[in-house]
């Protein structure tokens, strides 16, 4: 899809699974696994603005409501497909919470065997040099 067309009015739809005040868990993209209280639903658009997920900078002019103008950091909206009311989301099948992640995560273990393995892994390059001297001594 072209850039130019995105913002384009189409026509709307009359009903979506999430309304306004609705708490939604972002699916994909780079905001994955953000939640946030929907402030507002773009109906031509088919989008959402979602509170503190999908910052935007935007360039203001001077005004009277921003006497210094410049760059104001704002909600981007992000396409309804993408989010899902959060309490649907923790209710599916296999949906894996913060906590979940913090109780299942390995915990590092030093082994002593790669301290055995990075020697023998020497050991068999002396082996290989020692090799190639023979070799070539060979065709001297």
């Amino acid at each position: 899809m072209a850039l130019y067309r995105v913002n384009k009015p189409r026509n709307p739809q009359a009903h979506f699974h999430v309304k306004k005040n609705d708490e939604v868990v972002v699916l994909t993209g780079t905001q994955q696994g953000k939640r946030g209280k929907v402030l507002e639903v773009l109906r031509d658009r088919s989008r959402v603005i979602i509170e503190g997920v999908n910052f935007i900078k935007k360039s203001s002019r001077k005004s009277q409501e921003q006497p210094q103008g410049g760059i104001i950091e704002r909600e981007g909206a992000l396409h309804i497909s993408k989010v899902m009311l959060a309490a649907d989301y923790d209710s599916r099948k296999g949906a894996v919470t913060q906590e979940d992640k913090k109780e299942a995560a390995p915990k590092h273990v030093a082994h002593k065997h790669a301290e055995h393995k990075h020697a023998e892994h020497k050991h068999a390059e002396h082996k290989h040099d020692a090799h190639k001297k023979a070799a070539s001594k060979a065709k001297k």
